[in-house]
């Protein structure tokens, strides 16, 4: 009978410290999800590709935009950007800013910037070949704008996810 009772009493002590370890077990966050950096993540994808918000601030003549960078050669992108308006509007333009990522100063830095306006049209669009530095990360992003009459100008913009170059 005392053997039962201490069969028992061994039993319900390790249940709890079993509990008691598996709530006790340090949670860890995964390490293999893509840090976010001011709206782009560091990834090590060839290409990416942003698009304008979907929303219905961007006006009555602008209708999206987008960008886009990949990888095309060991030490060479190539960035691009288009503008896209409803209807043919007397300007449409876009201008792509490429950026390297820095780790120590966890911001993004421009280095390159190019555009293209277009006149009594729908649509703009522009890209480049860029000869990098390999170790980095690297992402466009655009800023789209459409002009019509005396209307305001329209503005949207668009961002891509960071690639690595290594």
């Amino acid at each position: 009978m005392i053997s039962k009772k201490i069969a028992s009493f061994i039993t319900s002590i390790m249940v709890f410290c079993c509990i008691v370890g598996v709530s006790l077990t340090n949670v860890k966050a995964d390490d293999s999800a893509p840090k976010l950096v001011d709206g782009s993540y560091l990834t090590s994808a060839d290409s990416s590709t942003g698009y304008t918000p979907k929303n219905n601030e961007r006006g009555k003549h602008l209708m999206d935009g987008q960008c886009s960078i990949s990888k095309t050669g060991t030490k060479r992108i190539y960035a691009y950007g288009s503008t896209t308006a409803n209807h043919t509007v007397d300007a449409v333009a876009v201008i792509v800013y490429v950026e390297q990522y820095s780790e120590k100063d966890d911001k993004w830095y421009q280095i390159d910037a190019f555009s293209k306006k277009v006149e009594n049209d729908y649509y703009s669009a522009t890209s480049k070949s860029i000869q990098v530095d390999r170790g980095y990360y690297y992402r466009v992003h655009a800023e789209h704008f459409v002009r019509m009459g005396e209307d305001p100008v329209e503005e949207t913009y668009s961002v891509t996810n960071g690639i690595l170059v290594p």
